[in-house]
C-alpha cells in the first residue's frame, strides 16, 4: 500500500469548503465521533460527503472505557448509529473514565476530561467488560488509545504496555498508539529528553506490534513546569523520532496528524502529513 494511503488527518470545521474542494491525496480523515451524534443537520451532510471522497475513522472521547459504573446506553446508541451510516474503517476511543455515580443516588456524573486509569488487574477487568461489551453493540474491534496522564494511582501495580498487551489479549481490541502521549508522559517524570526516548523505547519494546492498528502524533505544549498534551502545534523532534522508532519496531502503521487547538491553515496540516509519508516511504 502506498505511504501516502496510510497518512491522514484530522476534518476541522475551519478546513471543511477548502478539503472537500482540493480533495488533497490522503489516506483518510479522523473525526470526533461525539460531534456527529446527531442524525441529520449539517455537521452529518458533510461527513457524508467526505466519506464519499475518503475512509473515515472514528475516534471518540466519550465512552468512559474505564468507568466502573459501564457505559452510557444512550452514547453507545449514537455511536452505533453513526458507525452503521458512515462504516469507517477504525473505530476507536480513549482508556480513561469520566463517568462517575451521581450523589444521593442521583444520575450518573460525566465529566468533560479523560481521566487515567489505575493500572491495576481490577481497572484491566472493568476495561476488559466495557471493550468487550462495545465490540459487542458495533460488531468490529475498537481500538483504544493510550492517555497523556499527569498523575498516577498509588495502587498502579501492571506497567502500562502489560496492561495493553492484557487487555487486547483478553477482549480482541486493538492499540491505538499515540506516540506523542508516550513523549508527554516521558517528559513530565524526567525533563532531560535523551532519557525520556529511552523511556518511550523500552515502553515500545514492551508493546506486542499485533495489537497496533493506528498511531497519532501531535504537538504538545512545553510549559517549562509540565509538558501539556494540547494538540496546538507541529509534531516535536523528541515525538518524531519516537514515530520513527515505532515504525522500525512495528512496522507501517495507519497514522494520523492530530491538530484540534489553535487550528492552522489546511496547508499546515498537508505539510505535516507529508513528514510522516517520508518517513513510512523510508522503511
Amino acid at each position: 500500500m502506498p505511504a501516502r494511503a496510510k497518512v491522514g488527518i484530522g476534518l476541522r470545521q475551519p478546513h471543511y469548503r477548502e478539503l472537500l474542494e482540493t480533495l488533497p491525496a490522503l489516506g483518510f480523515l479522523e473525526v470526533h465521533s461525539e460531534n456527529f451524534f446527531a442524525a441529520g443537520g449539517a455537521a452529518r451532510a458533510v461527513l457524508r460527503e467526505a466519506r464519499e471522497h475518503y475512509d473515515i475513522s472514528l475516534h471518540g472521547v466519550g465512552l468512559s472505557l474505564g468507568s466502573a459504573m459501564g457505559l452510557d446506553d444512550w452514547h453507545l446508541d449514537r455511536l452505533a448509529e453513526l458507525v452503521a451510516e458512515i462504516e469507517p474503517v477504525r473505530v476507536s476511543d480513549h482508556a480513561s473514565f469520566a463517568r462517575v455515580p451521581g450523589l444521593a443516588s442521583g444520575p450518573a456524573v460525566h465529566m468533560n476530561d479523560l481521566l487515567p486509569l489505575a493500572f491495576t488487574p481490577a481497572a484491566l477487568d472493568i476495561m476488559v467488560a466495557n471493550v468487550q461489551r462495545v465490540q459487542e453493540r458495533l460488531k468490529r474491534p475498537l481500538l483504544v488509545e493510550n492517555l497523556s496522564a499527569y498523575l498516577s494511582w498509588a495502587d498502579d501495580s501492571l506497567a502500562e504496555p502489560e496492561f495493553f498487551n492484557e487487555l487486547a489479549r483478553r477482549s480482541g481490541c486493538g492499540l491505538l498508539l499515540d506516540v506523542n502521549n508516550l513523549v508527554v508522559n516521558a517528559l513530565n517524570r524526567q525533563p532531560d529528553e535523551v532519557r525520556a526516548r529511552a523511556e518511550v523505547g523500552r515502553w515500545l519494546e514492551q508493546i506486542d506490534p499485533l495489537t497496533v492498528g493506528e498511531i497519532h502524533l501531535a504537538g504538545y505544549c512545553d510549559t517549562g513546569d509540565l509538558v501539556i498534551d494540547d494538540h496546538g502545534s507541529r509534531v516535536h523532534a523528541p515525538a518524531w523520532a519516537a514515530y520513527e522508532y515505532a515504525l522500525h519496531r512495528l512496522g507501517a502503521r495507519p497514522t494520523l496528524l492530530e491538530w484540534d487547538t489553535d487550528v492552522p491553515d489546511l496547508s499546515v496540516l498537508l505539510d505535516e502529513a507529508a513528514q510522516a509519508w517520508q518517513r513510512l516511504e523510508a522503511l
